[in-house]
């Protein structure tokens, strides 16, 4: 999942967070990603999506597995292989092998969706 708007906190991430829902704010035109952590093995990344989606015909095929959590809001995740969208709800998480493509169908457009995902 990665997004589309981006804000990279550096390799060793963002020094000025120490709340997850910090500075949330909607609705924004395009997702916020923001690397919290980031050494060779993995990247922690929050992501606040309001009411984006992938964009129809697109799929992220990733070099990386990434666990992704949806901490607030709600979201639709398309993942190849499985036949409905999942709806994810704050507490919600799923692991997506590399390679695995996968889409976000939806996001709330009333609520902002904060997401925490790892990239290893």
């Amino acid at each position: 999942m990665r997004a589309r708007g981006s804000f990279s906190g550096g390799r060793e991430g963002r020094k000025d967070m120490d709340n997850l829902f910090a500075g949330v704010i909607g609705p924004t035109r395009e997702e916020v990603v923001e690397t919290l952590l980031e050494r060779p093995e993995f990247r922690l990344e929050r992501i606040v999506s309001t009411g984006q989606a992938t964009p129809e015909g697109q799929w992220y095929d990733q070099e990386r597995n990434e666990w992704v959590a949806v901490l607030s809001g709600s979201a639709g995740l398309l993942i190849e292989g499985e036949g409905e969208i999942r709806v994810m709800r704050p507490g919600d998480h799923v692991l997506i092998p590399a390679h695995r493509r996968h889409r976000v169908a939806w996001t709330d457009p009333q609520e902002p969706t904060v997401w925490l995902a790892i990239h290893y």
